[in-house]
């Protein structure tokens, strides 16, 4: 694969971010891409904000009037891409996580902060690749299995279940 550049902002301030994290998410991003044999070279952009910054662009973008943890924008189509002038990339699009709520999932789901970040940027790197869990069924099950895969690959093996007791 050629060059992948991955832009990471932060615009919160409820959390420091660790040491590490922001390499992590563009091995995450990369992960993803060898995964999906994606050998173009690639921009991404990840933001991270808190609870009402997320709140107000999930009720602007999908009409849900609550937070959530991630929300992804595609800036493709069934494979075709913008590409960005300055350096020739396919622009996949916008990762935004919810730093408060990253926190609180990984104290949940009794995993470190890094596994959850990754895991939600991995799930996120392919709905940006065009996947999707909303209706379920077998695609959903698919999509978990890569966003696994990627897990592991990143040593944040999954050491839980998810189902809450």
């Amino acid at each position: 694969m050629e060059k992948v550049k991955v832009i990471i902002k932060n615009n919160q301030k409820d959390v420091k971010i660790p040491t590490g994290v922001r390499l992590l998410l563009r091995r995450c991003c990369n992960a993803v891409l060898v995964m999906e044999h994606f050998d173009d070279p690639a921009e991404i952009s990840i933001t991270f904000v808190d609870e009402q910054q997320i709140h107000v662009l999930n009720k602007e973008h999908r009409n849900v009037d609550r937070p959530t943890d991630v929300l992804s924008f595609p800036l493709g189509e069934n494979g075709e891409y913008d590409i960005n002038p300055e350096n020739g990339a396919k622009m996949l699009g916008d990762i935004v996580l919810n730093i408060p709520r990253v926190v609180r999932q990984a104290e949940e789901y009794e995993h470190s902060f890094r596994r959850e970040i990754a895991y939600l940027t991995a799930h996120s790197m392919l709905h940006l690749l065009g996947y999707d869990h909303e209706s379920g069924g077998i695609e959903s099950v698919h999509m978990r299995e890569k966003e696994e895969e990627v897990m592991n690959q990143l040593g944040l093996q999954r050491n839980s279940t998810y189902a809450l007791e």
